[in-house]
């Protein structure tokens, strides 16, 4: 299993456009993406679960990739929030 824990520096926070851009990056991938929030996970592969966290600027979140392309998976997360300026 991978884990990266990150701040969200977006001033509107993870917001719609970046988390459709993430969960449709997740989806292409074999391994479990999760994204967690003040003790709450859900899975990044969906828009409606990483959207219910509410996740606002400032926040620190939890990403974690479990399954055989783990590697690549988080690694392309991590890049895609960082071109959507939602993370530093």
């Amino acid at each position: 299993m991978k884990e990266i824990k990150v701040v969200v520096v977006d001033p509107v926070g993870l917001h719609a456009r970046p988390a459709t851009v993430a969960v449709n990056a997740a989806s292409k991938f074999k391994s479990d993406v999760k994204v967690a929030y003040k003790e709450r996970a859900v899975n990044m592969k969906s828009i409606m679960g990483v959207m219910s966290l509410g996740i606002p600027t400032q926040s620190e979140i939890t990403i974690t990739c479990e399954g055989e392309d783990e590697d690549v998976a988080i690694q392309t997360i991590e890049e895609i929030l960082k071109t959507q300026k939602v993370i530093a």
